[in-house]
């Protein structure tokens, strides 16, 4: 990641900024429920929800299982349109 990103995200995880993730949490879910205006997207919601996650203990079982979910159903539709080609 460029370094303005990761040093935002190490920021965001600090123990310390609970104060800044959930409100920025609640921001981007409301955006990912607005997600027809142009600025605003279904992205916002899913990162919404990591955030809040982060704090809320009873997000963290479903979001858990969403994001394992999620990065399985990537895998796999990586694999179907990229199939690997054999080595010679």
């Amino acid at each position: 990641m460029p370094g303005k990103v990761a040093r935002v995200l190490r920021s965001l995880r600090h123990p310390d900024a609970k104060w800044i993730r959930l409100p920025v949490g609640l921001v981007f879910v409301i955006g990912g429920i607005f997600s027809i205006l142009p600025v605003l997207g279904l992205w916002m919601l899913p990162l919404g929800l990591l955030l809040m996650a982060y704090d809320v203990p009873f997000l963290r079982k479903p979001v858990g299982h969403f994001t394992i979910w999620a990065i399985q159903k990537w895998a796999a539709l990586r694999r179907r349109l990229f199939p690997e080609r054999p080595q010679r």
